[in-house]
C-alpha cells in the first residue's frame, strides 16, 4: 500500500495532506525520515506521523458535523485553537473532508474513510455547496445577478451560481447561494466582489445531505445510504 493511502486508511488525514506531511518530514518508516512520497509500505513496517505509531482503521466511520465558528478543521493545529475533531464523540481518529474557514459554521464531513475523502475533495466531483449567507448592505436582483452569472474573484472567475434573496434590514440581507466549487473562501470572495462582504456565513447542504435539525456543535452518523450516495457520486 502507497504511503499516502497507509496514513489516510490510519484516519489521520486525506492523501493528499499525508503528502504534504511527508514533504514537511513528520513522517518516519523503521525509525527513519520518509523522503519519497511514493513509498510502498510493507508487512511489518512501522509508520510514525508527528512521532505516533499509525495504524490502518479496521472500523470506517462517517460523520456529518454541524460546525460551530471559533473551531479550526484541521486535526492539529498550533495556536491551540479547538478542532473539529474533538466534536466527534469516537475513539476512532477521524479527519474532515474538506474545509470551513474559522469564522464559517456548518456542513462539514468527518471519516477514517482516505480513500472516500480523496474521492469527494477531487475537483471532478461538482458537489452542489449550498450557503446561508447574511452580507453588509442591500443586495439586489441586478447584483444577485452577477453572482449567478460568475464574478472574477482575483484569480478566478467562478462558474454560475443559483442565488435566492431571502430578506434583508436596514443594513444587510440574507440569502441563498448554491455553487458547485470549492475555492478557498470563495463565496466570502464572491460577495466582497460585488460589494457586499459576508458577515455571517454557513454552509446548510452538500448535494444531497443537509444539516436538517442538526444542532450547532452536534454530529450524526451518516446513515448506510448516505454513505453509499457519496461513494456512488
Amino acid at each position: 500500500m502507497r504511503i499516502n493511502q497507509y496514513i489516510a486508511s490510519a484516519g489521520v488525514c486525506s492523501r493528499r495532506k499525508a503528502d504534504e506531511l511527508i514533504e514537511e518530514k513528520r513522517v518516519k518508516v523503521n525509525g527513519e525520515v520518509l523522503t519519497s512520497p511514493g513509498y510502498h509500505v510493507e508487512d511489518g513496517d512501522v509508520v510514525e506521523v508527528d512521532g505516533v505509531n499509525v495504524e490502518p482503521a479496521s472500523k470506517k466511520v462517517y460523520y456529518l458535523l454541524n460546525k460551530p465558528t471559533g473551531y479550526v478543521t484541521s486535526t492539529a493545529d498550533k495556536e491551540g485553537r479547538p478542532l473539529v475533531t474533538e466534536l466527534v464523540p469516537d475513539s476512532v481518529r477521524v479527519f474532515p473532508v474538506g474545509r470551513l474557514d474559522l469564522n464559517t459554521s456548518g456542513l462539514l464531513i468527518l471519516t477514517n474513510d482516505g480513500d472516500l475523502s480523496n474521492k469527494l475533495m477531487h475537483p471532478s466531483h461538482g458537489f452542489n455547496k449550498r450557503y446561508l449567507v447574511r452580507a453588509q448592505g442591500i443586495i439586489g436582483r441586478r447584483e444577485a445577478e452577477w453572482l449567478e452569472k460568475g464574478v472574477n474573484i482575483g484569480d478566478f472567475v467562478t462558474s454560475p451560481a443559483e442565488v435566492h434573496l431571502l430578506k434583508h434590514d436596514r443594513n444587510s440581507t440574507v440569502c441563498e447561494i448554491i455553487i458547485h466549487e470549492g475555492k478557498n473562501r470563495q463565496v466570502r470572495r464572491m460577495f466582497k466582489a460585488i460589494g457586499h462582504p459576508v458577515l455571517e456565513l454557513s454552509r446548510t447542504g452538500l448535494g444531497d445531505l443537509t444539516i436538517g435539525k442538526l444542532a450547532t456543535g452536534q454530529c450524526r452518523k451518516l446513515s448506510p445510504a448516505e454513505v453509499e450516495y457519496l461513494k456512488r457520486v
